[in-house]
């Protein structure tokens, strides 16, 4: 599917002008489908996943992979939970406390009938003979942490362009909250801590902190969130933090003068034609969403923390594990998580958060990858005789999407604190990196808590996009780590052969 652009169109072989005068703009040619021959290609790459799910490592799988402006693999495998959890009416999936009764495990939709809530693909008949649980390309997954990079840092990456974020202003700047801690908690580090430092995880603030289990709505998640403590001055230490992508949602939200979820959808999801993207999708939407975790008689397990089940490298997690009081297992929405975002900082949020919320399919985010390979320095894109673009129907003179000088400041590592592998948002590849053994130095990607990645290689011109949902059924599965590595090899050394 080509992209549209306004500021220049790039004709296809029959000289057509594709425009859709609504777009922002990306001076680049459309990402091209060339996935025929993938099975032999990928081949190796493929079976790894197939023998990950026949391992339980996670029970559903979505893949893209784009090379060279091409979208060269788009692949699904596995089914939307183990064959074992399928159960019928008439079944119990293996591990649940009792039989599963739809309108008491978890709702029903309004006006569908009483046999369609949110976890019925997997457990009625009438809704699996109706829709399946095998997973497609356009099965929609739930990004966890990819919501960073995605949404939140190309967010920041636009109002950077536009004069409206200063990187280096300090957070309490924009979120005079974050000053407003009780009188016995006063922190005068807290002043120095600035929207780039809570970008690269170097503010300070802790990995992850347990804030839903006592605020009960939004306003009252966030209001702990600003008076969570620091843990080292800012700029010192490098610690991945879901608190700081929070502030940062909300500064950006600030800047922006409208809600996250909007200006995405706007600036960057509608422009980029990511139709599928979006965070807390609507009700018919659901029940096709790959579930995340069982709740009905535990929480995902925080045993592991969530910085280390997201691939930061061992001198980022916490000096000390939660106290196993805080570990404990437990029953926070007493429902199986499907079509609503697992992260239950991001659900008491309302679903629209910095660190976490946003929903995608495997082709909406290579689309988004190709366009960051396209804006980035020395993209394909500049490469293309003028001879071969013609100027936009539309009388719009935009920019493109993102100015390459942007990318690569927002890309690169930072060069503190000493040892960091975090660009602004963004991370790199350390070894040993889930990226693999192939990705080169100047590569960047991310990691999600549910068992998603990108990773972008412009020197290779090339992205790899894995989602799955290794979050079910209680979030304990750490298999990913090991198996992603050796997908990412196995697809760079399929392409070396095979292109």
């Amino acid at each position: 599917m080509p992209y549209s652009v306004t500021y220049y169109v790039f004709l296809d072989e029959a000289g057509a002008d594709n425009v859709n005068a609504k777009s922002l703009g990306i001076p680049s040619p459309p990402l091209l489908p060339a996935f025929g021959p993938q099975d032999e290609i990928f081949s190796a790459a493929f079976t790894i996943l197939r023998d990950a799910i026949a391992q339980r490592a996670f029970p559903a799988a979505s893949i893209a992979v784009t090379h060279q402006g091409r979208l060269v693999a788009l692949q699904a495998f596995g089914d939307f939970v183990y064959p074992n959890d399928k159960a019928d009416d008439k079944d119990t999936p293996e591990g649940a406390p009792s039989k599963l009764r739809l309108g008491e495990d978890f709702p029903v939709q309004a006006g569908t009938g009483a046999d369609t809530g949110p976890g019925a693909p997997f457990l009625a008949r009438s809704v699996r003979e109706k829709w399946g649980f095998s997973v497609t390309p356009a099965t929609i997954f739930d990004l966890a942490s990819l919501t960073k990079v995605v949404a939140t840092t190309t967010t920041a990456m636009l109002l950077y362009e536009r004069g409206l974020l200063d990187l280096d202003v300090p957070a309490a700047a924009i979120i005079p909250e974050f000053l407003s801690t009780p009188t016995e908690k006063k922190d005068p580090r807290r002043r120095d801590v600035t929207i780039r430092m809570l970008l690269a995880h170097s503010s300070g603030l802790p990995a992850y902190e347990k804030l839903f289990l006592k605020a009960h709505d939004h306003d009252e998640l966030l209001h702990a969130a600003y008076a969570v403590p620091l843990t080292a001055d800012p700029g010192s230490r490098a610690e991945y933090s879901d608190i700081g992508f929070i502030l940062l949602g909300v500064a950006l939200e600030r800047l922006a003068g409208e809600s996250l979820d909007a200006f995405c959808q706007r600036e960057i999801f509608g422009p980029l034609g990511m139709t599928n993207t979006t965070f807390n999708p609507s009700p018919d939407l659901r029940s096709k969403i790959p579930p995340t975790a069982d709740e009905r008689d535990r929480e995902c397990s925080a045993d592991l923390p969530r910085a280390a089940a997201e691939g930061a490298p061992a001198r980022e997690k916490p000096k000390s594990p939660e106290p196993p009081s805080v570990n404990r297992p437990s029953t926070f929405r007493h429902h199986i998580i499907q079509g609503e975002v697992q992260d239950e900082n991001a659900s008491v949020l309302g679903g629209v958060a910095g660190h976490a919320g946003l929903f995608s399919t495997a082709e909406d985010i290579a689309k988004f990858a190709h366009a960051m390979l396209q804006c980035g320095a020395g993209a394909l894109a500049r490469e293309m005789p003028e001879s071969q673009r013609v100027r936009s129907n539309s009388q719009r003179t935009t920019t493109p999407f993102l100015r390459p000088e942007t990318v690569s400041l927002f890309t690169r590592r930072e060069a503190a604190p000493q040892g960091t592998s975090h660009a602004l948002g963004w991370d790199t590849p350390s070894a040993p990196s889930q990226s693999g053994k192939h990705f080169s130095p100047n590569s960047y990607g991310h990691l999600g808590y549910t068992g998603t990645s990108l990773w972008i290689d412009p020197t290779r011109h090339l992205s790899i996009t894995l989602l799955t949902n290794r979050t079910w059924p209680d979030c304990s599965n750490q298999a990913v780590k090991q198996i992603r590595p050796k997908f990412h090899d196995a697809i760079v050394e399929g392409l070396d052969k095979g292109f």
